[in-house]
């Protein structure tokens, strides 16, 4: 269990070591969300480095209105969709292109075990919803999060978020049976 508040202390006290307790605490988890989101080890290393630049730069105007990790998470957010949004706007290309190229790159990373045919429809599926579903259904299948440390991370309401996850979870269901 990460202690967030030791964290916090540290980064008061030294801002160098407590930035390292930062790292050596989240870094593997953030790591594994945003490589859900943007796929490629590449991708997902670039933005995992510009989420900690961000916390690293910031972490003196974190106001404690929500837990360490939530603000963690969402700068992780926001960082992979501006870089999902820039191939967006860089090739003048559409959600459902970036959601092709994922899909490749999905095929083509050691992401997941390719001898498990039913890991690669659930992974490929999960890539095929839309982002705001797919964001829910990663914080709250994988990562664990409860709605309202969701909420606070994606900027919704909680009732939302649980409509987006029911709504994640049968498209899901009916990409494996349809596949």
């Amino acid at each position: 269990m990460i202690n967030e508040n030791k964290i916090r202390e540290a980064c008061s006290s030294d801002r160098e070591r407590g930035f390292k307790m930062l790292m050596n605490s989240f870094q593997v988890p953030i790591y594994n969300y945003i490589r859900r989101l943007v796929v490629s080890h590449e991708d997902a290393e670039d933005v995992l480095q510009e989420v900690f630049i961000r916390i690293f730069r910031h972490i003196d105007q974190f106001r404690e209105e929500s837990s360490l990790s939530t603000w963690i998470y969402r700068i992780a957010t926001n960082e992979s969709l501006r870089l999902l949004n820039s191939r967006k706007e860089e090739g003048v290309i559409s959600a459902e292109d970036v959601q092709e190229e994922l899909m490749s790159k999905l095929k083509a990373s050691d992401y997941i075990d390719y001898e498990n045919e039913l890991a690669v429809k659930f992974q490929e599926a999960i890539l095929s919803l839309p982002e705001k579903q797919r964001l829910v259904f990663n914080l709250r299948y994988y990562d664990e999060l409860e709605y309202e440390e969701i909420a606070r991370v994606l900027d919704s309401k909680v009732d939302t978020l649980k409509v987006n996850y029911h709504y994640a979870k049968e498209k899901i269901k009916e990409y494996i049976l349809n596949r």
